[in-house]
């Protein structure tokens, strides 16, 4: 943490979520839209540092789950029979990278997840040496392998024929493999990389994606989420509008129970940051390396992580001093997100701060 300039990961986290900072200043001086009439919270410091909060904590809570579920789309398209042929070619991708068959940033490892990138990969902001949110790049064209036929023919087409997206709309396809107890940090997908929607496909088991929480690591803990959407094997979820833009996503390790795949679908910007011969990795070479043989991370799956309690503890200093941040939501209006993508880059020359992103 010392490296990356915050002593704290909740620092990290909130900064990851910049636009949480205007609520919460909203409210902190207890006044709200100029009325000077703030909404009390009352926190009462025991021996156990239990704490106490108005009606209205809850209240913000429920509203901000509802927009989130509103701009959510759910459909169930693909029957038992058509997931267990989708899983078969998921396996076969699986089996080619650990053969070293793939391109040098198609596969890209992690504990108890693995990432497979077709038609178009992007790096993240700690892989370069100027690090932060929005500082994401696709790599160069051909730099991952193209999206395979069995995703078209089997998965795309059918999103196009149930009317899901447009035909000609997916130049991005991402596998992500997880094993129990895996997950993916909370985040937002990049505003200036993809367009919206975001669609995805699970696959091998039923699982929940959820929004709103914060991680801490050391051991790995979850804040409670806003919202707690159930991925069923065979579901399309779209996420657009206030769920892809104005709240974090994740996958907590406790709803991986099982080996679970999913197939995100997305299309990047036409305007999206790209990786050229001036561009400085934090670590490249004079010449590209030959790619190694990949292999599966050596962490074996503990059949126990998915079922151990995961809720956050935080220390007793915040217990004394809650942060309002965890319990305020933002809930103002979304704002249109191609605006949103326009205005990214004035927020981020602003912010002026370096974060340390974790790949997700």
């Amino acid at each position: 943490m010392a490296a990356s300039g915050y002593s704290d990961l909740r620092e990290k986290l909130k900064s990851m979520t910049p636009h949480r900072d205007e609520y919460k200043n909203k409210y902190v001086d207890g006044t709200s839209n100029g009325s000077g009439k703030g909404r009390k919270r009352k926190y009462r410091e025991s021996d156990d540092d239990e704490c106490e909060h108005s009606d209205d904590s809850s209240e913000l809570r429920e509203q901000e789950a509802r927009r989130v579920r509103s701009s959510i789309q759910q459909k169930s398209i693909f029957t038992p029979e058509e997931c267990a042929l989708i899983e078969e070619k998921i396996d076969e991708v699986v089996a080619k990278g650990e053969a070293g068959l793939y391109r040098e940033h198609t596969v890209d490892r992690a504990p108890l997840r693995n990432k497979y990138f077709f038609g178009e990969g992007y790096t993240y902001g700690a892989q370069l040496e100027k690090r932060g949110p929005g500082q994401e790049r696709l790599y160069r064209k051909g730099e991952v392998d193209e999206i395979p036929n069995w995703v078209h023919e089997l998965v795309i087409k059918r999103l196009v024929s149930n009317g899901v997206i447009p035909e000609g709309f997916v130049n991005s396809a991402v596998i992500n493999d997880y094993q129990p107890g895996g997950c993916i940090v909370s985040h937002v997908d990049p505003l200036h990389i993809f367009a919206r929607p975001i669609v995805s496909v699970s696959f091998f088991s039923d699982s929940a994606l959820c929004f709103g929480c914060r991680f801490q690591f050391k051991p790995i803990r979850v804040s409670e989420p806003v919202f707690v959407l159930p991925v069923r094997r065979g579901s399309v979820t779209v996420l657009s509008g206030y769920a892809a833009d104005e709240i974090t996503h994740c996958i907590r390790p406790q709803d991986i129970k099982e080996r679970r795949a999913v197939i995100i679908l997305r299309k990047t910007r036409p305007d999206a940051p790209r990786l050229d011969s001036d561009s400085t990795l934090s670590s490249s070479p004079a010449e590209r390396p030959a790619p190694l043989k990949a292999k599966r991370s050596h962490r074996k799956a503990d059949p126990d992580a998915a079922h151990r309690p995961r809720v956050l503890e935080m220390d007793k200093e915040e217990n004394r001093h809650p942060s309002l941040s965890r319990h305020r939501r933002h809930s103002g209006s979304s704002e249109n997100y191609w605006r949103r993508g326009q205005d990214y880059d004035k927020h981020r020359e602003s912010s002026g701060r370096k974060v340390k992103m974790r790949r997700h």
